[in-house]
């Protein structure tokens, strides 16, 4: 019964070794468009010029938004705010940030003050008077 088990291990080892020593290596090449780095370049592009800013406040009535503005003054001086006219609305808005990521942390400050602020990306035009 030993010289069995010995055998069997004896061949265990050999088809272990021998498997390892006939294992490929190789390489491999991948061939890709040129114009996927020219997509991937103007992504980059577009994702630079995005911006986020949060919404605090919105009121039909210009004093109601202008109060608002002045309170979230003396609250958090860090962040630029400014009011925009939207038919028929005023809107309160704060900061100018250049990630998601700043903004959600800039908003989870906020939130505990402006519960119905959210977060947004300006349209175009608003972006050319930054």
């Amino acid at each position: 019964m030993s010289k069995v088990r010995t055998v069997i291990i004896l061949l265990g080892l050999f088809l272990i070794t021998e498997s390892k020593a006939f294992a490929q290596n190789g390489t491999v090449t991948v061939n890709q468009s040129h114009t996927i780095d020219e997509l991937l370049e103007f992504k980059k592009d577009i994702r630079t010029n995005t911006i986020y800013k949060i919404q605090i406040f919105q009121s039909t009535q210009p004093a109601k938004a202008e109060e608002a503005l002045e309170e979230f003054k003396i609250k958090y001086r860090d962040w630029p705010t400014s009011i925009e006219f939207n038919t028929p609305n005023y809107k309160v808005w704060v900061g100018v940030f250049k990630d998601k990521l700043e903004a959600d942390r800039a908003l989870a400050t906020l939130k505990n003050d402006y519960m119905y602020a959210f977060i947004f990306e300006p349209k175009t035009d608003f972006k050319k008077r930054q």
